[in-house]
């Protein structure tokens, strides 16, 4: 896995997304599941708001200290909140193993074959191609004038 303990110091560049055996191999899964795990560093390094609704006091008072919050609604709503990942599976095992126990790997696979099945580039702007093919004539120009 990809280290992130720069992104934690406050760097600002996570390097090495999809790269295994020091770079040597690259890999399509591994750059859906890296890419997972940099949203989830990021958004920590955002912070997590304190709020009325964050602070659960009124959840707290109602449920009482030392109980079960897990079936609270408002529970159920946060639990996301400091991070949303794409693959990487919360359920309870017994819900994952119900649901056919795909480890990691496997879900990052669906996601790369979806993603190069379905996913589509939007154009260019027209106006922003012309503005780099002028920028590509110019400096074709100035290398033919040496």
């Amino acid at each position: 896995m990809t280290c992130l303990l720069p992104a934690l110091s406050g760097a600002n560049t996570i390097y090495g997304a999809g790269m295994l055996e020091l770079g040597m191999t690259f890999s399509l899964e591994q750059v859906v599941i890296d890419n997972d795990i940099i949203k989830m560093v990021k958004k920590a390094m955002q912070g997590i708001p304190v709020t009325t609704e964050t602070l659960s006091v009124e959840s707290i008072q109602k449920v009482g200290i030392g109980n079960n919050f897990l079936a609270l609604k408002q529970t159920r709503l946060l639990v996301d909140y400091p991070s949303d990942p794409m693959l990487i599976d919360r359920q309870m095992f017994g819900d994952w193993e119900h649901a056919g126990s795909k480890d990691l790997a496997a879900v990052a696979n669906e996601k790369v074959t979806d993603i190069l099945k379905n996913h589509e580039v939007p154009p260019i702007d027209a106006d922003l191609l012309k503005d780099m093919q002028a920028v590509v004539d110019r400096a074709d120009k100035a290398f033919r004038e040496g």
